[in-house]
């Protein structure tokens, strides 16, 4: 039920615009413009119900955004195994994601698939806010927005 994200890049604009507020992404690892990155997107009845964006680089596939718009239905599992076969077909070593402190659930969902917690990033998100001012300074539960959380995936080589 993905499909790839090439297809029309105008409607995943909107996407992200009306669920993030652009299509601006700021992280520790840069700045991406989500709209222009690969990725997937799970489609019900002509309707987004998820989506994933990557950046493939050396060794690794670096998730940028994860969006399951129906909780607890399979879907971001489902376009996790999307990225990590891309990860597989590109011979690459791991997979790497970067979520924020208060993003619990997410912080679940990627250990729960094999994740495993690699760093805290200190004050990235502070750091994050100078580049893009409309982060919000409290996140998910009223938990105070301030750090990145890094989690890698290895992933096992093909025979």
């Amino acid at each position: 039920m993905y499909q790839s994200i090439l297809v029309c890049k105008k409607i995943f604009a909107i996407f992200f615009v009306k669920h993030w507020g652009s299509t601006q992404m700021v992280v520790s690892s840069g700045i991406y413009d989500c709209a222009e990155l690969e990725g997937f997107v799970y489609m019900k009845t002509n309707q987004i119900h998820g989506l994933v964006t990557y950046v493939i680089r050396d060794e690794e596939v670096e998730i940028i955004s994860l969006d399951s718009l129906i909780e607890n239905s399979g879907i971001g599992s489902h376009l996790l195994h999307a990225v990590e076969e891309i990860g597989m077909q590109h011979g690459v070593k791991q997979l790497i994601v970067i979520t924020t402190n208060d993003n619990l659930r997410a912080l679940g969902l990627y250990q729960r698939r094999g994740y495993r917690l690699e760093r805290i990033i200190h004050d990235a998100v502070t750091r994050a806010r100078k580049l893009k001012a409309t982060i919000p300074h409290v996140g998910y539960d009223k938990i105070p927005l301030l750090d990145e959380i890094l989690l890698i995936k290895k992933l096992k080589e093909q025979k």
